[in-house]
């Protein structure tokens, strides 16, 4: 009976300890998250002051001149997954968002975890990197994907390349918004009325759009990861309250088996002292 007495407190203290891992985990995940979130209000700023740019470019051009390009035949699709585990399903909602796609455009893929598993699934991708341990390193991992992603535009023409970038909610849990990158549509940009005194410019009116929709294509690589890194942390937080609460039970369970072991034991102690005073008697 001691040696079960003394297992369930071993498992008891072991649970004490995965206790204070977990609350580690989601304290860390749950900072992570946060500063995500207070940079992405920085970046759509960012994201409309190119945007204002890009309507006065665009009434700069001359009649006729249209900056939109055809499409190329194979595409691309750039899939934001978890870098790490114990986010529950983060990255396969993502890759089955994916689904036949895979066949027919090339992949760009960011987590460790997601490579591993479309490696599983057997999902071929062009490229991968993994995602960065901080927000404020997002810039860094946009630009690598930017860098990426012109390496491969090189002697196309117009390809079309989506973008799956997973947000959470508490409700809905992980949900995967498809958005368009690229031809780039220069028909969202509001033109504004012609000026009485137009901007000052030292690039050609082509040339200057091309220099803003690439800032504006990195501006969207980069509210992307903010905004799957944010996800994937907020999941993460979601999982180690679920975890929380299993070990709670557990250690519970344990904590009552516990006392029910040490009551035998102790009733065992007191038939056998009454057997003794008896014997002696």
């Amino acid at each position: 009976m001691s040696e079960q007495f003394a297992e369930t407190r071993r498992r008891i203290e072991n649970v004490h300890q995965l206790e204070a891992v977990v609350a580690a985990m989601r304290a860390i995940a749950a900072s992570r998250a946060q500063q995500a979130r207070g940079l992405l209000p920085g970046l759509h700023a960012y994201s409309s002051v190119i945007a204002r740019a890009i309507g006065q470019a665009l009434a700069l051009l001359p009649e006729g001149h249209d900056p939109a390009g055809s499409r190329a035949r194979r595409g691309a699709i750039i899939l934001f997954c978890a870098e790490q585990g114990f986010a529950g399903a983060f990255s396969d909602r993502v890759l089955d968002v994916v689904g036949t796609d895979a066949a027919t455009s090339d992949l760009f893929l960011v987590g460790t975890r997601g490579v591993m598993l479309a490696g599983e699934r057997g999902i071929p991708f062009a490229w991968h990197a993994a995602m960065v341990p901080h927000a404020s390193l997002i810039s860094g991992l946009a630009g690598r994907i930017a860098d990426a992603l012109y390496d491969w535009l090189s002697g196309s023409v117009g390809p079309r390349v989506d973008v799956l970038v997973p947000t959470w909610s508490a409700a809905g849990g992980v949900v995967v918004d498809r958005r368009s990158l690229l031809p780039f549509d220069f028909r969202r940009f509001s033109v504004p009325a012609p000026a009485r005194q137009p901007p000052l410019i030292t690039l050609s009116p082509p040339v200057l759009l091309a220099r803003l929709a690439e800032e504006y294509v990195f501006a969207e690589l980069c509210e992307a990861a903010l905004t799957a890194f944010a996800a994937e942390n907020e999941a993460r937080v979601a999982a180690m309250l679920a975890a929380k609460s299993n070990l709670e039970h557990m250690r519970s369970a344990l904590e009552a088996l516990e006392r029910q072991i040490r009551q035998e034991e102790i009733t065992a102690e007191v038939v056998e002292l009454a057997g003794g005073a008896g014997l002696r008697r």
